[in-house]
């Protein structure tokens, strides 16, 4: 009796496995589609992964923290002279937004974007003039010994002499036109990108070389597969220095003798007693240097992505 029951539990359960089988057997793609269908028709939305809202809440906790200093610099800039200055530091010293409000004016007026398109082009210019002269002239001497020992110390005699101290000396032989000016960015822009060249070259691990050597690399394979890929990471640090002096020897250069750029927006603006107008040319330098430096970081990267792939195989 007992074994009678136990067959037709089971054959119980078997029946409805199979009636649970065929019933899912007959939910075909179109059904599924059609549901789908019908959840998108009535507006039901479908819950993100949580995976998802965790990276998202992750970049974002991160952005704020990394730009946190910033917010806290902008806060005390608004805040500051308004709360914390008296009404005569507030004439030097407006808040934020009184800085934000009067580069809009010229942005409307389209005064600084003739400012900065003429700064750009004097800083682009006297800085790739200096780029090309720097890694090619760095190249050599880190190639060449013995060109090395002869002109290291006429070198190190221009590398510390200050590019605004010879200022003068670019305006009276070149004038107060365009030549100076771009003559002195790339003079300031030349020595950061020769020097880490050289210590680029110099710094490549020897063991490299002697591995290169033996696989039977020509001077002219080794120096394009072995050195230069190894010596760019120190190049461009010298090419983001470079970068950050040739704009600020630029705005230093247009206070004398300009009649366009930021430099000359700074200074007219002072001494017409426009304060707000003046914050806000200073403004646009720092934001221009750090968009150089972020477009120099990028190339960098991109020209380094051997590193990268090289690490991660060996992780």
């Amino acid at each position: 009796m007992s074994t009678t029951l136990a067959q037709a539990e089971s054959a119980a359960a078997g029946s409805k496995s199979g009636t649970a089988t065929d019933a899912s057997a007959a939910v075909g793609p179109s059904d599924t589609q059609a549901a789908s269908d019908t959840r998108a028709a009535t507006g039901e939305r479908t819950t993100p992964a949580p995976g998802i809202v965790r990276r998202v809440a992750g970049a974002v906790g991160s952005g704020l923290w990394k730009s946190a200093a910033v917010l806290a610099f902008l806060a005390l800039w608004e805040l500051g002279p308004t709360y914390l200055a008296s009404p005569s530091t507030r004439v030097f010293l407006p808040p934020l937004h009184e800085v934000l409000l009067a580069w809009g004016k010229l942005f409307e007026a389209g005064s600084i974007q003739g400012h900065i398109a003429a700064s750009l082009t004097r800083s682009v210019t006297g800085f790739g003039a200096a780029l090309v002269a720097g890694v090619s002239l760095g190249l050599l001497i880190a190639w060449y010994g013995r060109l090395n020992s002869v002109l290291n110390p006429l070198l190190e005699l221009f590398r510390n002499t200050a590019a605004l101290a010879l200022l003068p000396v670019f305006t009276l032989l070149l004038g107060i036109g365009e030549e100076s000016k771009i003559s002195i960015v790339a003079y300031a822009a030349f020595f950061p990108v020769l020097l880490n060249t050289i210590a680029g070259v110099k710094t490549v691990d020897p063991l490299l070389i002697r591995a290169a050597r033996s696989l039977g690399l020509n001077s002219f394979r080794l120096f394009q597969k072995v050195i230069l890929p190894s010596a760019v990471p120190t190049i461009f640090t010298g090419i983001r220095m470079a970068g950050t002096a040739s704009i600020l020897v630029l705005i230093a250069a247009e206070m004398v003798g300009a009649k366009a750029g930021l430099g000359y927006l700074i200074v007219n603006a002072q001494s017409s007693f426009l304060i707000p107008e003046m914050y806000a040319g200073i403004l646009t330098v720092s934001l221009l240097g750090l968009g150089v430096n972020f477009l120099l970081v990028a190339l960098e990267k991109h020209f380094s992505r051997w590193r990268t792939a090289v690490g991660a195989a060996a992780s």
